[in-house]
Formats: structure tokens, C-alpha cells, sequence
């Protein structure tokens, strides 16, 4: 954002100076069986910018469980913006039994104005025998926007 001499600094530029943070929390464990993905209960932002063309920086962990015996499980966490997957993906091979963290990022640009939903999806596939889980607990998303002048 850029100012020209001179210029005057209006409250609404003033407060988009700053970036708008917000954090949303898995609430329930996501079970699956099928490698079909799904939302993760909870685990969403949604929020309101002023301006056309804002950019966005969204960290996550996506804490991962395989509950049975079976064999590798590839757990797939995806972002979600307006309806629309981000084209990276954050993939961990899951052995039997195992329990993994694994974090990601994405940023991007958002193109109007208006209200935004950020949202975590994901999937277990592979060989499913009795299926795992996405945990609750450690699983969320932090959305840092900064808008523009």
C-alpha cells in the first residue's frame, strides 16, 4: 500500500494497515472409511474485507490418527476459499497404528470484495481396511489477510 504526498490518511486506510487474523478449530473428529473428502467439522473462517484484491496467508495442521490395522494410509489435507480448492495439498503416508501432525500453507489473492469462507477438507485413501481419523484436538487453521489502500 502506498501513499502520495500529500495525501490524507483516512480512517478506513488506516485500519487496513493491519492484517485481519482469525483462527477456526476442528470440533469433532472427522472418521472416514472412503477416501471421499469431506469438511473438517469446525476447522473454518469465515470473514469480511473491504477491499477487492486482498491477499491471504493461511497456516494449518491437520492431526491425523490411523485407529485399526491396516496397511499405508495417505492422509490428505486440503484449504477450501470460496468454494474453490487450493491447488496444494499437504500428504503424509500413515503406517499402522500411527498418529502424525503435519502442517501447511498456502497464500493466495482474494478477487472481490466482501465475505469470505476459509475451510479445511480432507481424506484418508489408500488401502482402508477399517478407516482412521482426522483428531480434533490439534487440528485447525490460522487465515492472516492484508488488504489493500
Amino acid at each position: 500500500m502506498s501513499f502520495l504526498s500529500g495525501e490524507m490518511l483516512t480512517a478506513g486506510r488506516l485500519n487496513r494497515l493491519q492484517p485481519i487474523i482469525a483462527e477456526g478449530v476442528a470440533t469433532s473428529a472427522l472418521t472416514m472409511t472412503t477416501s471421499t473428502e469431506t469438511d473438517v467439522p469446525g476447522a473454518s473462517v469465515t470473514l469480511v474485507t473491504a477491499t477487492a484484491g486482498a491477499g491471504y496467508r493461511v497456516s494449518a495442521a491437520f492431526d491425523s490418527n490411523v485407529l485399526a490395522t491396516n496397511t499405508t494410509i495417505l492422509m490428505v489435507g486440503k484449504l477450501n476459499v470460496d468454494g474453490v480448492t487450493a491447488s496444494s495439498t499437504a500428504v503424509h503416508a500413515m503406517d499402522t497404528l500411527d498418529r502424525d501432525t503435519v502442517t501447511m500453507e498456502w497464500t493466495g489473492t482474494l478477487g472481490a470484495a466482501g465475505s469470505h469462507t476459509f475451510k479445511l477438507r480432507g481424506n484418508l485413501s489408500g488401502a482402508l481396511a477399517t478407516g482412521g481419523t482426522f483428531v480434533q484436538t490439534n487440528t485447525k487453521l490460522v487465515v492472516e489477510v492484508f488488504e489493500v489502500a
